[in-house]
């Protein structure tokens, strides 16, 4: 959504659109006496977190992420209000102000205001075990955004923008950052169709806010699991899918299950077509049509593609074709060595099917390189993961990472960690609060969100950044604390990547902030940390047998 830039993207992160701000704001952030080391915090002992005591500073009650208002679900209201009140003042301000680098002061107020809570909003509607709370969020979402289409097509408000953009010596005066984050405000105004008369104006507002609706109703639907009469699958599989009366839940692939059966009957039943979610989809891409045309695109690839990396549809197919024909031979190899390994399996049923891949190719991986997901996990418990990526950070950047104890209201589940990011000579630069464990109703998808960008406030102080990561991991044991596959560490390292952009993208304006850059460019450093996942170098600094330390 224009204006937001990135606001409610709750996807990448890297290493930042304009010109670093190293230090922005006053010197070092003082040191929190209520740290504690990060693989602790992580540890089977600890996994149900102590309530500090009511009368103590870390008892007292706030809301979620510590603004107070979010205590309970109304606090929503209350805080769009405020956010809106807000940018009608900052609205008219940009409007009545001479043109100069207060303007784009101004607009980065203006749209700081409104992600603060559309950003926050937007983690909590999809997160939170509270029904209410995740209505009351997606409300409030659904409210700023509208209100957010209706400013990227606001005349009077761009004008004020254009006034700066046309004053060359003004222009000539102003910092590279300024003038780069001033002419994204304006590419923003113009991919929204600023430049249209007042009916196709609106007609642009109610298809932008149209398709905010249609894609979170698709991404809901598709985690929601199918059902089906149980009668209807052989008994001897019922038992690995839930039971819910006379009907089985199937809410996954059970892509790694050794039964060709289960593989089947999971493929054929979570993916089976639904009419709802296809409407859905049809009106979504018509919709995207519409608008990107309506503005003067020829497709919505152009528009969405446009201030990226790759910058055009052309380039993204070229690239696309080049590496499918690098691949080919690859792939027909693997193809070839999966279709002899079904044969040597089940001889009776040797055929490679589409629910096949996933689980030959690890059998064919255990088999060749004696990778077996089980053998390995062993060594990474999640406190020595997290154990080894302060580590790395402390070894790459001077940074450590430190769990911080949180208030009462503060988190939205007692498992949740929040972890401060403290710099050795700059200080506390943001925080990490981690959401890695299993809940029922919680999106089965590793991502990160921004809940609130780095800025220079006017008073010179650095508005400290706040992102969540969620994963879903499963919960520690009696006997064992929780272990991650490889694989499962991969991903932990990769949306770390993640936050560490979120951290050290400190830039003036949040319009810029972290990962609210290119979202092509925003994958570069969270697969950066891929690679150090998997270096041989790194791994051995922490990767030691829970039990026996080897």
């Amino acid at each position: 959504s224009a204006m937001l830039a990135g606001c409610r993207r709750a996807l990448p992160a890297a290493l930042g659109r304009a010109l670093r701000v190293r230090a922005a704001g006053p010197g070092r952030r003082a040191v929190s006496t209520s740290w504690c080391p990060v693989g602790a915090a992580f540890d089977a002992k600890q996994q149900q977190q102590q309530q500090p005591p009511r009368g103590s500073a870390a008892g007292r009650e706030t809301g979620l992420f510590g603004v107070p208002e979010l205590s309970c679900p109304e606090g929503f209201q209350e805080a769009q209000d405020k956010a809106l009140q807000q940018s009608e003042q900052l609205v008219q301000k940009a409007c009545s102000t001479p043109p100069g680098p207060e303007t784009v002061m101004i607009f980065d107020q203006l749209s700081d205001a409104l992600c603060r809570v559309a950003d926050l909003a937007d983690f909590v509607k999809i997160a939170h075990p509270d029904f209410a709370f995740r209505e009351a969020a997606e409300e409030a979402c659904r409210n700023i955004g509208t209100v957010v289409e209706k400013l990227n097509t606001d005349v009077e408000l761009c004008q004020s923008l254009r006034r700066l953009l046309a004053d060359e010596v003004v222009m000539s005066s102003l910092d590279p950052e300024t003038r780069r984050v001033a002419e994204l405000f304006m590419f923003d105004f113009e991919i929204s169709g600023i430049h249209l008369d007042e009916e196709k104006r609106k007609k642009a507002v109610n298809l932008n806010v149209r398709i905010l609706d249609l894609c979170n109703e698709f991404l809901t639907g598709a985690h929601l699991p199918n059902k089906i009469d149980k009668n209807v699958l052989p008994e001897h599989i019922r038992y690995n899918f839930t039971a819910e009366g006379n009907y089985l839940q199937v809410a996954g692939l059970h892509a790694d299950c050794p039964d060709d059966l289960v593989r089947e009957a999971a493929y054929k039943i979570f993916l089976y077509p639904n009419a709802e979610q296809l409407s859905r989809l049809e009106e979504l891409l018509a919709s995207r049509n519409s608008l990107a045309q309506l503005v003067g695109y020829d497709t919505f690839a152009h528009r969405a593609l446009q201030g990226t990396m790759a910058k055009t549809p052309e380039t993204v197919t070229q690239f696309l074709e080049k590496l499918s024909d690098q691949l080919s031979k690859r792939a027909r190899k693997d193809f070839e060595m999966m279709t002899k390994m079904k044969m040597k399996l089940n001889p009776q049923n040797s055929k490679l099917m589409p629910w096949d891949h996933p689980y030959y190719s690890g059998v064919l991986r255990a088999e060749r390189y004696n990778i077996d997901p089980g053998l390995y996990c062993p060594f990474f418990s999640l406190g020595a993961c997290m154990e080894g990526l302060n580590s790395l950070f402390s070894q790459l950047l001077g940074i450590s990472l430190y769990a911080e104890q949180t208030q009462r209201g503060e988190v939205w589940s007692e498992d949740v960690r929040k972890l401060a990011v403290v710099h050795e000579t700059e200080g506390l630069l943001g925080y990490i609060y981690c959401d890695f464990f299993q809940r029922p109703d919680k999106p089965h998808q590793d991502c990160h969100f921004t809940v609130r960008g780095g800025r220079l406030r006017e008073n010179g102080e650095y508005q400290l950044p706040v992102v969540v990561l969620m994963l879903s991991l499963p919960h520690s044991t009696r006997g064992a604390p929780t272990l991650l596959s490889p694989g499962m560490m991969e991903n932990l390292f990769h949306e770390m990547g993640h936050a560490m952009h979120s951290m050290l993208g400190r830039t003036r304006y949040q319009h810029v902030t972290g990962t609210r850059c290119p979202t092509d460019f925003a994958e570069v450093p969270s697969i950066l940390m891929e690679y150090f996942a998997n270096d041989y170098r790194v791994v051995n600094q922490f990767a030691r047998h829970y039990k026996t330390g080897q």
